[in-house]
């Protein structure tokens, strides 16, 4: 087998290469460097690797890298696109991997490339032609906007494991389960005309005023029905992001358009929140005798929720010393899950780096998430099945 190079050699490439994905075209890019890397070294320890390029999305690509056969095993993911970044707030270049203060800077070194370069270098000296299960890395694309990867990925059934991680950044805490997201648009559509004379049109601004009023009584119901003491945020919230409208005071306002997010608690539905929402506008149409349209701006992201009882939670529980929390931020842990895989969201490195200008991983992350790693693969992949 060829030599892989070092960790921090790994690192440094892995963040040279960029990769951003965004709902905003400019910023969007191909994570096709990124996957050739992988797949190079990968390849290079004895995994069979295969790259998939995402339906209607020929640029941007997942990918499968297998060794060991069975029908259990370990899977490791993370996704290869990170998010854009603030020009001209970062201390460096955010695509050259800089080491300060015992930190480790670049775009992605924690969210999530850096789990990357540790996972290759901890396999490097396991003795991975004993497995009994396999072991599976799999690198997605587009977790930051649209976790298109990983719908393809249901949608192919490519994943036959019995466990998977996650390797976000938890700081190292086990996270067994997290809110759902759905981000939505509601667009409100009246008559422009004269201000002075309100006859002369029908101001969505108005209307939307009864829309958003209606949409925060629900919120309401929402904090008084639901509870989940698991959360630090134990109810199921929803933000008014952004509202844009009109385009000159002396003009009676023709159209409205209003941007939120839910979040709701694992055991809720997603469509039958949508559901509720569409219920509740068409009497606001009648009342101001306007249009209203709800739309997604992305496909949701289901709650996750893996059961504290499994086998992988206990070992990470056991591998970390930290009993499992949750968290409120989304990843690609429901799509893992309905593969059939238990799922554990688990990573070097702090989610309030990530996102940031100057985004780092401590390096006393690295050793302990080497434990981890180490440790899962000798329970789920090495011993003997009937140990699993």
């Amino acid at each position: 087998m060829t030599a892989l190079p070092s960790l921090i050699d790994m690192m440094t490439q892995l963040i040279a290469s960029p990769s951003i994905s965004c709902s905003q075209a400019h910023w969007d890019q191909s994570n096709k460097g990124v996957i050739e890397l992988l797949e190079s070294w990968l390849s290079s320890q004895g995994f069979q690797c295969e790259v998939m390029p995402l339906p209607d999305q020929p640029n941007k690509f997942n990918l499968i890298a297998t060794k060991g056969q069975g029908s259990g095993g370990l899977v490791l993911s993370g996704h290869t696109d990170t998010v854009p970044y603030d020009e001209g707030r970062w201390q460096s270049d955010p695509f050259t991997l800089q080491e300060r203060n015992q930190k480790l800077y670049g775009l992605g070194s924690c969210d999530m490339k850096g789990f990357f370069a540790i996972v290759l270098d901890t396999i490097r000296d396991m003795p991975l032609d004993e497995l009994n299960e396999p072991l599976i890395i799999l690198a997605t694309a587009d977790e930051e906007s649209s976790m298109s990867g990983a719908r393809a990925l249901v949608q192919q059934n490519k994943l036959n494991a019995r466990y998977a991680l996650i390797g976000e950044p938890t700081s190292l805490t086990p996270i067994y389960a997290h809110k759902g997201i759905m981000m939505e648009r509601i667009q409100v559509t009246g008559q422009a005309g004269h201000s002075s004379n309100p006859a002369l049109g029908n101001n969505a601004l108005d209307a939307m005023h009864d829309v958003m009023s209606e949409l925060m009584t629900f919120r309401q119901e929402l904090k008084r029905d639901y509870q989940d003491a698991n959360f630090i945020i134990d109810y199921p919230t929803m933000n008014f992001g952004c509202i844009h409208g009109g385009d000159n005071p002396n003009r009676i306002c023709g159209r409205c358009e209003l941007e939120f997010d839910l979040r709701a608690l694992p055991g809720m539905s997603n469509q039958s929140l949508m559901a509720e929402i569409a219920q509740r506008l068409p009497r606001i149409e009648e009342k101001t005798g306007t249009q209203i349209q709800l739309n997604s701006l992305f496909p949701d992201v289901p709650s996750f929720y893996t059961p504290v009882e499994s086998a992988i939670i206990k070992a990470c529980e056991s591998l970390t010393e930290r009993p499992a929390e949750t968290v409120a931020f989304a990843t690609e842990g429901p799509f893992l899950n309905k593969m059939g895989m238990e799922t554990l969201v688990l990573g070097p490195g702090s989610i309030d780096q990530a996102h940031q200008p100057n985004e780092f991983m401590a390096l006393d992350q690295i050793q302990p998430m080497q434990k981890v790693i180490r440790g899962l693969i000798e329970r789920f992949c090495l011993q003997s099945n009937e140990s699993n």
